[in-house]
């Protein structure tokens, strides 16, 4: 059974702002890969289907699914490597509180994936004042 992670998001307001970021930082074909300290002891169900879901300004919007959980180094030295698929998928919005690292999300608590399409042609900055507002 999959399991998912949650994270804070530090230096991007908004999901355009993570956007941004990736694509001055990262190649085209470049692996979208996040790091941290601590690898999870349950890695295997973060990679059976799981996915990290991002909290922005105390909110989560969006998901992308986990493709693999790597430790690199090794000792005081060692780091975790979470390769993630580069589709962001936006979901409900979901009021979160802070919290340091990640922490594990259990499938019934994960929110529900938003259906754009189901909203037209919304212009982009108002759908944004929309998702910060918690209201899409």
């Amino acid at each position: 059974m999959a399991l998912h992670m949650i994270k804070l998001v530090v230096g991007a307001a908004t999901i355009e702002d993570l956007l941004d970021w990736q694509s001055r930082h990262m190649g085209p074909d470049d692996p979208w890969i996040l790091r941290t300290r601590m690898t999870p002891k349950r890695a295997d169900e973060l990679i059976d289907g799981g996915s990290i879901y991002r909290v922005f300004k105390g909110v989560i919007l969006c998901r992308q699914r986990i493709l693999a959980v790597d430790t690199v180094g090794e000792g005081a030295a060692a780091r975790c490597q979470i390769t993630l698929d580069k589709q962001v998928v936006r979901v409900a919005p979901t009021p979160r509180r802070a919290f340091q690292g990640w922490r594990y999300l259990e499938p019934r608590d994960a929110p529900p994936d938003l259906d754009v399409e189901a909203f037209g042609d919304v212009p982009e900055d108002l759908a944004r004042q929309l998702r910060e507002a918690g209201a899409w």
